[in-house]
């Protein structure tokens, strides 16, 4: 491996971006092109120059033998992109209160556990936006014991979802009622809001690789997993491995809820895609496995 050219601008030699990005695959499943090389050139070139790394053999020997893995989570940090608002394509959420979840429960006793998992909840606007949902437009809501999980393999996001301090522009989506039901003013600069404490409360956060069956297999009988945008980051062989591992996360008839640029028949033939009025969900049959 050689270091940086003596242009900075020049990145990594092509041999090295290549040897990099397979290793950053294989620990976390993004998979990054020739089209990304700018963007991780520079961040790379920024942690080597944090940790005093003499050139890319020296940095990435630190990757894959620090014991503590901080400086690949670091690295990660900076790699993931974590754009997101509360309600976005909220017909998802819709989707969700008016039919999925009555199909999740139908012939459950009251009192039953029902487990949402928000995989890649970056800021946490996703499961809070399932959380006031549930509690606003769900009809069933008080008669089962609902479980929130949050996770991100970012764990800088993870602390600001587990604060639930937001600015203007993530609560754009969000009606003026619900603003003042669920969120709190902070301080007196600029327009910053805090979700209220019962909310923060109900949500577990927790950082987890979804490419890493280690890390995935503590969720196992989930009703329902939304996963939006997330995938389009993995490559073709990354993405029928998480839909795999969705597959065992889920309890027979449970569902995935992926973006709207997304669809589980291009990665897996496990899923049954169902066609709800306001969107579709990709069921996981009862017997385990698609017609």
């Amino acid at each position: 491996m050689e270091s940086f050219p003596d242009d900075p601008d020049a990145g990594l030699p092509p041999a090295d971006y290549a040897i990099l990005c397979d290793f950053l695959r294989e620990r976390t499943g993004l998979s990054f092109t020739e089209a990304k090389r700018y963007f991780v050139d520079r961040r790379v070139a920024a942690r080597m120059a944090a940790v005093g790394a003499r050139d890319i053999r020296d940095y990435m020997n630190l990757l894959r033998f620090q014991a503590s893995g901080e400086e690949l989570q670091r690295l990660v940090n900076l790699m993931t992109v974590n754009e997101t608002y509360f309600f976005r394509e909220k017909y998802q959420f819709d989707c969700l209160v008016n039919s999925a979840l009555d199909e999740v429960v139908r012939g459950r006793p009251p009192g039953s556990r029902v487990r949402i998992w928000s995989a890649g909840c970056s800021t946490g606007e996703e499961p809070y936006s399932i959380a006031i949902m549930l509690l606003e437009h769900w009809r069933r809501v008080d008669d089962f014991e609902i479980e929130l999980h949050a996770s991100d393999i970012d764990s800088t996001v993870l602390e600001r979802a587990q604060a639930g301090v937001y600015e203007e522009r993530s609560l754009q989506g969000l009606p003026a009622h619900l603003r003042a039901k669920y969120f709190q003013k902070v301080g007196s600069g600029p327009d910053r809001w805090r979700i209220m404490e019962e909310l923060r409360d109900s949500i577990e956060f927790s950082r987890v690789n979804i490419a890493d069956p280690e890390e995935v297999r503590a969720f196992r009988g989930i009703d329902v997993i939304f996963c939006r945008n997330l995938l389009i980051y993995f490559d073709d062989i990354g993405r029928r491995e998480a839909a795999s591992m969705f597959h065992d996360a889920l309890a027979p008839n449970g569902f995935v809820c992926l973006g709207h640029s997304e669809s589980m028949s291009r990665m897996s033939s496990l899923f049954v895609p169902r066609r709800f009025p306001d969107a579709i969900l990709y069921q996981k049959p009862a017997g385990g496995t698609a017609p």
